[in-house]
């Protein structure tokens, strides 16, 4: 039996319906789910002694169940399908007196103006806007001018659809453009068995006299989980929401049937703002043997740990997931911009949510696991927030990392995923003659951060390459005693430059750095200052070096300069630094036993290879030392062959260096082990 349309018009044709309901005989055909799906959403807008117009009846039981449920009597039925009206008046016969059914086409109906409160329209409008010819949006005009006729001031059209963009958004536009409120509801999906994948939702026109000239235009959605609605600013965005959330479905399907070869990532909003709230990645171990409780489960990364390798990386929440011995692991990153409950509050929230994510074969009622570093979900103190014409929008943040120490981020808003600059803050000493608390005094808060810097910690691995590097430079014995002119390209929040200025006492630093606000920053948040032996040059890295481009000057040329193009492949440097006209500038600055140090983080093989082939061109010596879990190749250019230097040689250098480094008073990290930098770098 043939029920299916030759083609999209006959969705609008009476004869049509008059065989599909011939054929189909008295089951009842109902589109986009029955009467328990949406029930609760016309318990909001229909009232008992409303009179409501079913437009495009067909043989749903809709009607009949409202009526039976005590939802509202006063029904009238239409449809342009003479045999549909028969059967339901057979059906129907004298159970429901107060309803009726009528033949009638809804595009030219008789009844008189504003004869109803509620027009329901279930999966009609879909069936006739197929498609965005000129002949159907008149069809659809006209559709929608009856409808607004026989609705009274203050009723509401509701408009039961699979919202498909070119059907939500004529709808949304029409209305909207005659002063009336659109709201948007998502229907509460069923858990058992679904009859469309993509969700069902229901328009609600409310009906308000034309106000002459430009009202506001009053746009809603309310999706499934909330009864609040949330206001969007225009049609396009109503559209968008819509889609996102269709988008969503269509992913929960398929990862409710197959697992996922790579990793999926999506963002839960908030439902009052509609910025993110949560981050969640999809990790499936296909190699983690199945058991019964090793199915499903969720990993709260606590805050201001997202950027961390494990947590942020793929590689690394793929390690993540396979060391948690779980087939499907759902990571879960916390916004900054947002307010937690602690761990309970967040797996309350989240535990409806995620059970959407579930992989196949999760066993029926199968707890699922909420699992965390420490139990806790850490401490994000956002110190300060500003934007910058240069970098965008920015933050200053402390957060809590492993163990008990704490940390200063810079992160630049446009890439949050990425730490700018980092740097150990020192846990505060009493004032001399101060004794300890005593233990039963009340303890500071895990939330107060210390506010002092640890300028003898490098946070990052790169700056730690970074100064191993200066044990290329020329000369038997590199010790920090000796003269060293060092430019440093790109400040951040100034922790390299220091640890120059700091450890190696006869260096002069010349910092240049392109965006003034990250000299405030730097200064205010992250302990940097400037003296004799350290300069800032606020100035285009580009123009500082081409304007130096006469005499050889510096021992040490460090470039550690972001890309605020986010298009290209290469976040650092921009490209412009590593053209061959600016490097040869930079070689005729270096003298001839220096040090160029680049700081490369390129995802796109082609533009690094690209790269280490322009930089042998200009340097005819070329080391590499790749960051272990990140992006990050620090390169060590040369500008004479002549000293070469094996792996082995360099860890040597790199240990008397150390040594001379570690004198008695002063700080050290027992951690960086310059040796262990340079054995490992590569002769390209």
């Amino acid at each position: 039996m043939e029920l299916l349309p030759r083609s999209p018009g006959d969705f609008g044709s009476a004869r049509y319906w008059d065989r599909f309901f011939r054929q189909r005989g008295q089951r009842p055909f109902e589109w986009y789910g029955a009467f328990p799906e949406l029930c609760p959403v016309l318990h909001k807008y229909v009232r008992p002694r409303d009179k409501v117009l079913v437009v495009g009846c067909g043989n749903s039981e809709l009607s009949e169940q409202m009526y039976d449920m005590g939802m509202c009597e006063d029904i009238v039925n239409i449809d342009v399908s003479d045999t549909v009206i028969r059967q339901m008046q057979e059906r129907s016969g004298s159970r429901r007196p107060k309803m009726s059914y009528v033949l009638m086409d809804m595009l030219q109906m008789d009844f008189p103006d504003a004869q109803f409160q509620v027009v329901l329209d279930k999966g009609t409008l879909d069936a006739i806007l197929t498609d965005e010819e000129e002949a159907t949006l008149a069809k659809v005009d006209k559709m929608f001018a009856e409808i607004s006729r026989v609705l009274q001031v203050g009723g509401r059209y509701l408009c039961v659809s699979l919202a498909q963009a070119h059907v939500l958004k004529k709808a949304v536009e029409y209305f909207s453009q005659e002063g009336w409120v659109v709201r948007v509801h998502q229907l509460a999906s069923s858990r058992d068995k679904q009859q469309f994948v993509l969700p069902v939702f229901v328009y609600v026109m409310t009906k308000f006299r034309k106000i002459p000239g430009s009202a506001p235009q009053i746009l809603e959605i309310c999706p499934e989980e909330q009864d609040k609605p949330m206001r969007v600013e225009s049609a396009e965005r109503l559209v968008a929401a819509v889609k996102d959330r269709q988008h969503y479905a269509l992913l929960c399907s398929q990862l409710s049937k197959t697992p996922c070869g790579e990793q999926v990532s999506l963002d839960l909003c908030d439902k009052e703002s509609g910025k993110p709230r949560y981050t969640l990645h999809v990790v499936d171990s296909p190699s983690v043997k199945p058991s019964r409780d090793n199915h499903f489960a969720i990993f709260i990364i606590p805050q201001g740990r997202e950027t961390e390798w494990l947590f942020g990386m793929e590689e690394g929440r793929r390690q993540l997931a396979a060391s948690a011995g779980f087939r499907r692991l759902v990571t879960v990153a916390l916004h900054r911009e947002q307010h937690y409950e602690g761990m309970a509050g967040i797996q309350a929230e989240l535990s409806g949510k995620v059970m959407e994510l579930a992989p196949p074969g999760l066993p029926a009622r199968q707890q699922v696991p909420f699992l965390s570093v420490g139990g806790d979900i850490g401490v994000r103190t956002v110190q300060h927030r500003d934007t910058s014409p240069l970098s965008g929008e920015y933050v200053v943040e402390d957060v809590k990392g492993d163990g008990s120490c704490y940390f200063r981020r810079l992160i630049f808003l446009h890439n949050r995923n990425v730490v700018q600059s980092e740097a150990r803050l020192l846990a505060p000493m009493p004032p001399p003659g101060q004794k300890k608390r005593r233990k039963d005094k009340k303890k500071p808060s895990p939330a107060e951060p210390p506010a002092a810097i640890d300028k003898s910690y490098l946070c990052c691995e790169h700056h730690k390459a970074m100064v191993a590097g200066l044990c290329l430079l020329g000369g038997p014995d590199p010790l920090p005693g000796s003269p060293l002119a060092v430019l440093v390209v790109g400040l951040g929040g100034g922790s390299l430059p220091l640890f120059i200025h700091d450890y190696f006492s006869q260096a002069h630093v010349a910092v240049v750095e392109i965006d003034p606000s990250m000299l405030e920053v730097s200064t205010r948040w992250f302990g940097f200052f400037q003296g004799d032996r350290m300069r800032v040059h606020i100035s285009d890295g580009l123009d500082y070096v081409a304007k130096l481009a006469t005499e050889a000057q510096y021992d040490a040329i460090m470039f550690d300069v972001d890309s605020k193009d986010l298009t290209v492949g290469m976040s650092c440097p921009p490209p412009a630094f590593v053209e061959k006209p600016f490097l040869q500038k930079v070689k005729i600055i270096l003298k001839p036993e220096g040090v160029f140090v680049l700081n490369l983080v390129c995802r796109d093989a082609r533009l690094k290879e690209s790269v280490l082939a322009t930089l042998r061109e200009v340097f005819p010596l070329l080391y590499a030392r790749r960051i272990e879990g990140e992006v990050n190749e620090i390169l060590f250019c040369q500008p004479s062959p002549e000293g070469q230097r094996d792996p082995t040689e360099l860890g040597a250098r790199a240990q008397a260096l150390e040594g001379a480094l570690r004198q008695p008073g002063r700080p050290w990290d027992s951690s960086y082990v310059l040796a262990d930098m340079l054995q490992a770098v590569k002769i390209l």
